[in-house]
C-alpha cells in the first residue's frame, strides 16, 4: 500500500513529519550540526553570550539537557562557554566562527527543504496550509489530556 492510500490524517501527518525530520538530519549531518542544535545556534546568533539558564528558558528545555547539548557542541567547535566577568558562578555561551558557518548551513538546508516541500503549492495553498498548521498547534496547545494520562 502506497502513501496515497493512507486514509488517516494523523498517520499521513506523522509519515510526512518523520520523512522531513530524517531528510533534514541527513542533510545537516555533514555540517556537524545535529537535531536540536539549530535553535540553539539561532538563539546565540540573535543574542550571543546568554547564560545557560537563559538559553534553557529560551529553548524550553531543561538545564541538564542543555548542558549535554553544549558539551557536544563544544566538542565539535560550534560554541564555547566562558565564565561571566562579574559572577564566576554563571557560565555564558558564545557561538564560534564554526558555529556561524554551521548556522549558514542550517539556513541553506531549511531553505532547500521549504522549496522542496512546497514546490507544487500555490501562494494561496501555502497561506491556507500555514493557517491550518497554526490551528493544529493551537488545538494541541490548549487540549487537556491530563485526565487521559492519570
Amino acid at each position: 500500500m502506497g502513501i496515497q492510500h493512507i486514509q488517516s490524517l494523523e498517520l499521513l501527518f506523522h509519515k510526512v513529519a518523520k520523512l522531513h525530520s530524517n531528510t533534514v538530519h541527513s542533510l545537516l549531518s555533514g555540517k556537524d550540526v545535529y537535531p536540536g542544535q539549530p535553535p540553539l545556534l539561532r538563539a546565540l546568533a540573535e543574542r550571543d553570550g546568554q547564560s545557560q539558564k537563559e538559553l534553557a528558558e529560551t529553548m524550553q528545555i531543561t538545564p541538564a539537557t542543555l548542558t549535554v547539548m553544549l558539551g557536544r557542541m563544544e566538542k565539535t567547535g560550534l560554541v564555547e562557554r566562558k565564565p561571566d566577568v562579574t559572577d564566576q558562578r554563571i557560565s555564558r555561551v558564545y557561538i564560534t566562527a564554526k558555529g556561524h558557518q554551521g548556522l549558514l548551513g542550517v539556513n541553506e538546508t531549511m531553505q532547500l527543504m521549504e522549496e522542496t516541500c512546497f514546490a507544487m503549492f500555490t501562494t494561496e495553498e501555502k497561506i491556507i496550509f500555514r493557517r491550518l498548521l497554526l490551528q493544529m498547534y493551537d488545538n494541541l496547545n490548549h487540549a487537556d489530556f491530563k485526565h487521559l494520562v492519570d
